[in-house]
């Protein structure tokens, strides 16, 4: 047995190192003097030798720089220029147009979690928290969403002047052009509110501050263009629009047809030199209101009229609405939230070299503008959007669930409703969390290109989520839509977030993973890199230090994910309190595991995983639940860890632990080379699937928390327009909930003067009179029940129409046919 002695230690030492990440020359000298000290202590002296020998027949070639680089890196260099897939330029492009940031330490395999925690909380100014108390609340009590959806199918033109001159278009424009110069969590709050009241209004709001001709003139405008669009978008003077996707490139936005050919002609009397433009597009939000139109198009020129180059590749546009030949299609309905949404088309349209975004130097750079530009924007937009609906839905389903009563009890007080209202609570924390993330990282100066995609798609996701529990524990009352339904709309237009800017599909099985393990691998990327490098000595210097990194990186996640695989995450340092510091390790073991899956997949399927979607999609799940989860933890810890807030935090987080898990199993199970999965399975779960969805009893506080008042549920609603006003009754049920809880307790009293037989009255009114003059309840508690009861019915009770006012506009003016459902401005 001591013959095994120095092997063992070997393989402890070793295993040590690759633990603690320890470099290639610590790891030669720890395991050496561990051979030789147990090696002694044993008193296996040949065993001792022989294994030191055969350690050094490893150890020491590694060990010679020169000798590696020629003998080992320079033959697997070739191989892997072989085997590596080409990087079309689309994608080199999307892959250095953003930033890395916490993301990278996740998928490194042990995240350095200071640098997570010693990110400036994330604060609104006292000028941006007056805006929100002041106009934005403003904005909100004037908005009526039946009157917006059903009566005009548009905003009330009081509300679009409005819109127009607080500013609300330019809350990214510097001040120095008339704009707000808002921060991104300014951005996402303003939207988050107004979303919670009209995701009409919202929307309309959200473009022009993310995808539009004012980002886009911000990063890459001439100075000229700055100083005349800049003041007049900030004030509304111009609506823009940006037109770029077509009937036949939706998500596939680089094989765009629409094209512009370099040509000269005449324009404004002058011969000038211009391009000439033919293009199709739909889905254009603004398009119909627009005053000048973004445009994205393939420019070619054919007869070299600014250089050699013929096809000068995707270049973006300005162009005025009032351009000859340009025409702005009808509108679009999208589910009957009728943002305004419609085509744009042009036949030869000429427009002079000018009006291209940043001049003719930016010709052809037009797909790294917008990637730069769309990272920003799905950080801020979709993601703000989806949290202000998803915290109107926790207000008005937990109050209503508490309001509403069947067979005595709060419906709230069944298990079936209290299972929807957890789930509506905790995916609520974690989107709240996320979307606050994402705006934190753009306004540190990143642009955020694997969270962003991380954010629009859960978000959006976790909004359908949300709004289907909602519809579900609401039932008649979602479903009859009416002056009173605060649901209807909002669940029909769950699919409009779910598609645009990307859809989820796409989304989350090419771009998240897609991008994530080449941007933010420690070591793949630098591969790559390497193999452009001209002089070969350097490339093989480059490539040598980074393949022998990226081997030790995977035998370290390879130790870590199976020790904490074994100990089921409960040892290694972590930052947090008593409660948090296991939630640390749980992210710890995650993070080792996808980089170890992650590594596996790269090197045995090598360009093959790019056409493994479900595999690769599994794996972008457990990177974006490991953000998710450190998103959650980050705003516990800057909320000064309220212990009010852990039943949301915890359920969160466990639904997210949960998750991984089964991504990572779904990617064993289904990995095509069975003896790798054999062992990844080993590595990853020596004990097997351990990890169990949130508690019922965790479930049961968290929907509790939904249905009565306290500062855990305030922090949960916050940035919702909750006020009280005639055209929220959200507010109202929210204001109400008090009184609700108040009043139970003397209900209960009531119900038993009610069994009693004593009181014999029919009218609910009556029967409240009867019980006070018979001493059961005083005239306050009387008073109590009386108005509780009045205003439960009216957020019980729901709409219903003659039929004639169910009837669109038009057919009612004596069209009808075919005639009759196109274009009409009032849907039934």
């Amino acid at each position: 047995m001591s013959a095994f002695i120095p092997l063992l230690a070997a393989l402890i030492a070793s295993g040590v190192c690759a633990y603690q990440r320890a470099g290639l020359r610590t790891w030669t000298a720890v395991t050496a003097v561990a051979i030789v000290v147990f090696g002694l202590i044993a008193y296996a002296p040949v065993a001792t030798v022989v294994t030191l020998i055969l350690f050094g027949l490893i150890a020491v070639p590694l060990n010679l720089d020169s000798f590696r680089r020629t003998r080992i890196s320079a033959p697997l260099l070739k191989m892997f220029a072989k085997v590596t897939p080409k990087l079309s330029d689309t994608e080199q492009t999307a892959l250095e147009a953003g930033t890395v940031g916490f993301e990278g330490e996740l998928f490194s395999g042990k995240p350095n979690w200071s640098e997570l925690l010693k990110q400036p909380k994330p604060e609104l100014s006292a000028e941006e928290q007056a805006f929100l108390d002041g106009p934005v609340e403003e904005l909100c009590g004037m908005l009526d969403d039946w009157q917006v959806t059903h009566e005009l199918a548009d905003l009330p033109p009081e509300v679009w002047d409005f819109i127009k001159q607080n500013k609300f278009f330019g809350m990214i424009i510097p001040k120095r052009y008339g704009g707000l110069e808002f921060s991104a969590l300014a951005h996402s709050a303003v939207l988050q509110k107004v979303a919670s009241i009209s995701s009409t209004a919202a929307s309309t709001i959200a473009v022009p501050n993310s995808l539009g001709p004012a980002e886009l003139l911000l990063h890459y405008g001439s100075e000229e263009q700055k100083d005349h669009f800049l003041p007049r978008l900030a004030d509304g003077r111009e609506i823009p629009c940006f037109a770029l996707t077509g009937p036949t490139a939706g998500s596939d936005a680089t094989s765009i047809p629409d094209f512009g050919i370099v040509c000269k002609q005449m324009h404004e009397g002058e011969e000038v030199l211009g391009i000439r433009l033919t293009f199709d597009k739909r889905y254009i939000t603004l398009a119909p209101v627009a005053t000048i139109v973004g445009l994205a198009f393939r420019m070619y020129d054919p007869e070299h009229l600014l250089g050699e180059t013929e096809d000068l590749g995707i270049t973006l546009a300005l162009i005025p609405r009032e351009t000859e030949g340009l025409e702005v299609g009808r509108r679009h309905l999208p589910l009957n939230v009728p943002f305004q949404n419609g085509p744009v088309r042009g036949k030869d349209v000429f427009v002079p070299l000018s009006t291209l975004i940043g001049g003719p130097d930016m010709a052809g750079h037009g797909w790294r503008m917008l990637v730069e530009c769309l990272s920003v924007g799905r950080a801020i937009s979709l993601p703000s959007n989806a949290t202000g609906g998803v915290r109107a839905a926790s207000a008005a389903t937990g109050a209503y669930a508490r309001i509403r009563k069947q067979f005595g009890l709060a419906i709230g007080r069944f298990e079936g409703v209290e299972e929807a209202l957890a789930r509506i609570g905790g995916y609520t924390y974690a989107t709240a969390a996320l979307s606050r993330a994402t705006a934190a990282a753009v306004d540190r100066g990143e642009k955020p290109a694997v969270p962003s995609a991380i954010a629009k798609y859960h978000a959006t996701e976790w909004g359908r989520e949300v709004s289907r529990d909602a519809m579900d524990v609401h039932g008649g009352k979602g479903v009859q839509l009416g002056p009173s339904n605060y649901l209807g709309r909002a669940w029909q237009g769950v699919p409009i977030a779910i598609t645009v800017e990307g859809a989820n599909i796409m989304t989350r099985s090419l771009m998240i993973f897609g991008q994530g393990a080449i941007r933010c691998h420690p070591y793949v990327l630098k591969e790559m890199q390497a193999l452009s490098i001209e002089d070969k000595k350097e490339r093989l210097k480059t490539f040598d230090r980074a393949l022998f990194g990226h081997i030790g990186f995977g035998f370290s996640n390879a130790v870590r994910a199976f020790t904490l695989g074994l100990t089921h995450a409960k040892i290694g340092k972590a930052p947090g309190d008593a409660y948090t510091r296991r939630y640390y390790r749980k992210l710890n073991r995650y993070s080792a595991a996808l980089a170890l899956c992650a590594d596996v997949s790269m090197g045995v399927l090598g360009g093959r995983l790019k056409f493994k979607e479900k595999l690769s999609a599994r794996l972008g799940d457990v990177l974006s639940y490991l953000y998710i989860a450190s998103a959650m933890l980050k705003r516990y810890e800057d909320s000064g860890r309220p212990e009010a807030d852990r039943p949301l935090l915890a359920w969160a987080f466990h639904a997210c632990v949960w998750r991984m898990q089964m991504a990572l199993d779904g990617v064993i199970r289904n990995f095509p080379v069975r003896p790798v999965a054999w062992l990844l399975r080993a590595l990853v779960f020596p004990f097997g699937r351990r990890e169990v969805p949130p508690s019922d009893r965790l479930g049961h506080r968290v929907a509790a928390l939904l249905m009565c008042p306290s500062e855990a549920r305030t922090r949960l609603l916050e940035w919702s327009f909750m006020t009280p006003t005639a055209n929220n009754a959200i507010g109202r049920m929210n204001a109400l909930l008090p009184d609700v809880i108040a009043a139970e307790p003397i209900e209960r009293k009531f119900l038993k003067a009610l069994k009693s037989g004593k009181i014999t009255a029919h009218e609910y009114t009556e029967k409240l009179a009867q019980a006070e003059q018979q001493g059961a309840i005083s005239e306050a508690e009387r008073e109590l029940l009386q108005r509780v009861h009045d205003a439960t019915l009216e957020f019980i009770n729901v709409d219903d129409f003659d039929p004639s006012e169910l009837v669109a506009a038009k057919v009612r003016d004596g069209k009808s046919g075919k005639e009759s459902g196109k274009g009409s401005k009032q849907a039934a």
